[in-house]
């Protein structure tokens, strides 16, 4: 089945020429020049991946982000966040949204591609290949549906916080390095220091309230997630 991947981005020639090229490589493709109509069209057709620039004319990118993280048919689509902003404070909001991954303008066509192909990839990998629910202590998941409940109550985590928790929990009892971390959930180095980690991991934490004893962390190596529920303190 083909791919549709929603590009939203307010230059039109460049909106042109992604379409151009990614239809070229077999990808099916909308376009969406503001927020407001990118959320219409998502309204309408959820894609299998959206291209988001973050400077938009109506709203920013991160807030077309946020809005799909809170509807039940977007939460768990990826994002690929496009800007011009090299700034790492602009990287890590993104990711605090919700963001799979991070491209920065000038960039290739033949990047994009192989960025946009590794998201698709974990993605569907996440879908067709966890067994259908995990039971850990206060935790309850089910990995097909993205859905996690914390005794008994669901609690909402994004597209890379649920890969965390599940990689945490496939991994249990081990130490993970960031480094380890960055390259395995993101599914390759992307180009951010290992403090967008720490930043994720202390939002899950959060999320996660009493349950986030599950989640150690080794000073000086990286974390561990318990490798029984009784372990934690």
């Amino acid at each position: 089945m083909t791919d549709r991947i929603l590009i939203v981005e307010d230059e039109r020639d460049l909106l042109t020429t992604l379409r151009y090229n990614l239809e070229r490589e077999g990808f099916e493709t909308l376009g969406a020049t503001t927020g407001a109509q990118a959320l219409d069209l998502l309204s309408r057709q959820v894609p299998d991946l959206v291209l988001l620039d973050l400077m938009l004319p109506d709203m920013a990118g991160t807030e077309v982000c946020r809005r799909m993280r809170a509807l039940e048919a977007t939460r768990t689509v990826p994002v690929i966040m496009c800007t011009a902003k090299t700034e790492e404070i602009d990287r890590v909001v993104g990711f605090e949204v919700g963001a799979d991954d991070y491209v920065v303008k000038p960039f290739s066509v033949r990047e994009l591609l192989l960025r946009i192909r590794a998201v698709l990839r974990r993605t569907q990998g996440d879908r067709d290949g966890k067994e259908e629910w995990i039971e850990f202590g206060r935790l309850r998941v089910d990995p097909p549906a993205h859905r996690l409940w914390v005794d008994g109550e669901e609690i909402r985590l994004t597209a890379l916080e649920f890969r965390l928790l599940l990689t945490f929990y496939e991994r249990r009892g081990r130490v993970q390095s960031r480094e380890r971390l960055l390259s395995d959930v993101w599914g390759y180095a992307v180009d951010v220091t290992t403090r967008t980690v720490d930043t994720h991991i202390k939002r899950l934490r959060e999320k996660l309230g009493e349950a986030s004893a599950y989640i150690e962390t080794v000073r000086g190596v990286g974390y561990r997630f318990r490798e029984r529920p009784g372990d934690a303190p």
